[in-house]
């Protein structure tokens, strides 16, 4: 009997296999306390009988001629069947209801509209079912039943040793019918997620069993990760600050306000590692760490610097949608040839797969790659059971987006009732924001301040009157650069930052311009060019960055001076930590230009530069007009966002921010029909996290070429083939054009690999300007 047919594998090698892949996941996950109520301690029993006999019913004869391909379709779900061999196994009614539950779900939704088991087999009378699929060999059904039996035994398994004569069919018609009525019948919250969490434990086990893949057994962030950073620091003639030390002492859930350049990431892992410490001890397993930022930018940035901290980069697993194409620039020059190229590419698609698939148990990404385990389903469920016990770093959210923010409230709720520890790391930190956290979360979140009393002056204000592109701003700019400063200038728009590096960059030889609407292999050069060039720690150098917001968050610059677009307070002093970021200097001038408020193309209220509410922004730019041509304290800084947000706008925000935390519980996390098929909501969610990416026209040629570079790898070509991605806003697909063939959007486009995507050549009225935000 196979399970599979490429590469081939046996029936009972794959049921084994994904038994182990549930006994690493019980390892790694540990005794989630919150379903101790629900299973009293059968979870994992429960889970790893699931993952034993879950393709058990792929012995019909019609599915058997498929893998072999003497028929094309068999036409009909396995997974039915399978529940025909649990009787024999589980005389406990319960036990025997979780573990068919864990069985039926692992590849479809049990109930809903397309696909589902329920409009499939739920109408079908038991003649029918054995027509539809029939024949099961019975001697093979026999032989296998008694391999089940065995394997659970061995394993301390709770299962029977029933002898008695098994007609599958039968079996599995009227324990689907249980099924069914079982979950049609009204139940408990904690009963419907922990439905959900059986769901992704059975699906990743079976998944990991299928790739062949592991579970990184290990935490790198343990008990001995501040001994090795403290040493580090010495070796470099620094100690530990105190607020470093004090996070580390945090038993619970933290709340870190500490200025960029002063060692927030640091005090961030310290703490993430005593926390995982902890968890150990009390779940036995093995906690995963999640580090989230909001840009793709600093996503890489991190990921590479904790690979140097941990002293390797393999224990960090990237989380976001191009986390390939990072493994791939990380690991291709420009100087190889195609077979260096292709085996780069085999490589960053098994890395990338590999955190797929949880291996990495300390990942870097964004919070919503995190988020969408809330879709639950044999897609997205196992996020859901991979974030059970684990530990989360946020680092700086951006509070001003009350929707997103509201999200991850709701969520980081979700995450504490899975034992989960959350952190929030800010350079700002709104008191307002800390409250919030304080209201989503049922335990206390500690407050950690780093110390600026005594901290030196890193900044001197500016506030100007006009606008960052105003030809006097330029003149000033290129003065600046004429004197041999290095200058970052951050726009609020794609459009402006073009216009603006396209008028300096001939006034040094060294330039960069960095936005999101670059070609995947040209940004990746980008960010190359600017961390060797501008990076912490490296000679001082003359030369201009221009930027949008991408260069705000954990890109380990330092500039001596700073042009920029007034945005809200927080964003404008993170812009601010990328100058003289650790005071090696005396302050160094930041300069804030106010922005053009107007409404967007479909109307509405006014944004600044077309990108943020104009209310806030409007706010934080009067409080620095009253510090003009001061030198910033930094102890200043919380009390300039919480008049902020204790104004009227902020009240309005903070009743804004509930609304959404609300909308998203009730709307994904209340789990109502675990079992439904959730693509209404899949299509909801990716309306308001993901974009979308096109080629240029004129690439056409050099991606179908990419895509069949590599023999025998499909994932690698198309990976190679994806450095031609431009990314665009989810709304810009209409200005597309879907080729299936290759399976992407192409687009007609101005472009230049040095300032990004121009404008698109789209149908009447379907244009768009760079930095446009509809």
């Amino acid at each position: 009997m196979l399970a599979k047919s490429s590469p081939r594998e046996s029936l009972t090698a794959h049921l084994a296999a994904t038994l182990d892949g549930a006994l690493a996941l019980q390892r790694r996950v540990g005794e989630i306390a919150l379903l101790e109520p629900v299973f009293e301690g059968t979870f994992w029993p429960v889970v790893c009988l699931a993952a034993l006999c879950h393709d058990a019913g792929k012995i019909p004869d019609g599915f058997q001629a498929m893998l072999r391909g003497t028929v094309k379709s068999w036409g009909e779900r396995h997974e039915v069947v399978s529940l025909g061999f649990l009787p024999a196994l589980i005389e406990d009614e319960r036990l025997l209801m979780w573990t068919a539950t864990g069985v039926a779900t692992h590849h479809r939704p049990l109930y809903g509209d397309r696909g589902s088991l329920a409009l499939a087999y739920g109408q079908a009378a038991e003649p029918e079912w054995r027509d539809r699929l029939q024949p099961v060999p019975a001697q093979v059904a026999a032989e296998l039943t008694r391999w089940l039996q065995e394997k659970a035994r061995r394993a301390g398994l709770p299962v029977t040793a029933s002898s008695r004569g098994q007609d599958v069919i039968s079996e599995a018609y009227a324990l689907f019918g249980r099924l069914l009525d079982w979950w049609d019948a009204p139940s408990l919250h904690n009963e419907r997620l922990a439905a959900v969490l059986l769901q992704g434990a059975v699906t990743l086990a079976d998944h990991v069993s299928s790739a062949h893949g592991a579970l990184h057994p290990h935490q790198p962030l343990d008990d001995v990760f501040a001994a090795r950073l403290t040493a580090g620091f010495a070796r470099r003639g620094h100690d530990l600050r105190p607020h470093q030390r004090d996070a580390a002492k945090v038993e619970g859930h933290l709340l870190l306000r500490a200025p960029t350049g002063s060692g927030k990431t640091e005090a961030g892992l310290l703490w993430a590692a005593a926390q995982a410490v902890q968890l150990a001890c009390w779940t036995g397993g093995v906690p995963r760490v999640f580090y989230t930022l909001p840009y793709l930018a600093s996503i890489n940035a991190m990921a590479v610097r904790l690979g140097d901290l941990l002293s390797d980069d393999s224990l960090v697993g990237v989380m976001h949608s191009r986390a390939a194409s990072f493994h791939l620039a990380t690991a291709i020059r420009p100087e190889d040839g195609e077979d260096q190229q292709a085996t780069a590419a085999r490589k960053a698609v098994a890395r990338a797969a590999a955190t797929r698939l949880f291996a990495e148990t300390v990942r870097v990404g964004t919070p919503y790659q995190i988020l969408r385990g809330v879709l639950a389903g044999p897609v997205h469920s196992a996020t859901l059971i991979d974030a059970a016990n684990s530990v989360f770093v946020l680092d700086e959210l951006h509070a001003y987006d009350a929707r997103r923010l509201g999200y991850i409230l709701a969520m980081a709720h979700l995450w504490e009732q899975l034992g989960g520890r959350i952190a929030v790391l800010s350079a700002t930190l709104p008191d307002a924001l800390a409250r919030l956290f304080r209201t989503a979360l049922d335990a206390e979140a500690h407050l950690v301040e780093a110390g600026t009393a005594a901290a030196p002056r890193r900044h001197r204000l500016i506030v100007r009157d006009r606008h960052l592109t105003d030809p006097a701003t330029m003149e000033e700019i290129t003065a600046r650069l004429g004197e041999g400063e290095s200058v970052l200038v951050v726009a609020n728009n794609v459009a402006d930052a073009q216009y603006l590096y396209a008028e300096l960059s001939s006034a040094t030889p060294t330039s960069c311009l960095l936005h999101s609407r670059f070609r995947r292999m040209d940004r990746a050069e980008v960010e190359r060019e600017i961390g060797e060039h501008f990076g912490l720690g490296r000679p001082r150098r003359p030369g201009l960055v221009v930027a949008t917001q991408v260069v705000e968050v954990s890109l380990n610059v330092d500039f001596d001076r700073l042009f920029t677009s007034a945005a809200p307070l927080e964003a404008l002093l993170q812009r601010f930590g990328r100058v003289n970021r650790i005071a090696a200097r005396p302050p160094c001038d930041v300069i804030v230009h106010p922005p053009a408020y107007a409404p967007r193309r479909t109307g509405g209220q006014d944004y600044a530069d077309g990108v943020y509410p104009r209310l806030p922004v409007e706010l934080g730019l009067r409080v620095l007009a009253r510090h003009h041509g001061r030198e910033v304290d930094e102890t200043e800084a919380r009390a300039w966002l919480n008049e902020v947000y204790d104004s009227e706008w902020g009240r309005a925000w903070h009743d804004e921010v509930m609304s959404h935390a609300t909308d998203f519980a009730d709307a994904f996390l209340a789990f109502t029909h675990p079992f439904d098929s959730r693509e209404e909501l899949a299509e909801r969610f990716d309306a308001l996290f993901d974009g979308t990416e096109a080629i240029l026209a004129e690439d056409r040629d050099a991606y179908e070429a990419a895509l069949h570079q590599v023999p025998g790898s499909r994932a690698a070509g198309r990976l190679l083939a994806d450095r031609y991605l431009i990314p665009m806003p989810y709304w810009a697909a209409p200005l597309s054009r879907w080729e299936k063939r290759l399976g992407v959007r192409i687009i007609e486009a101005d472009y230049s690999p040095r300032l990004g995507l121009g404008r698109i050549h789209g149908p009447a009225r379907e244009t768009y300007q760079a930095g446009e935000i509809l």
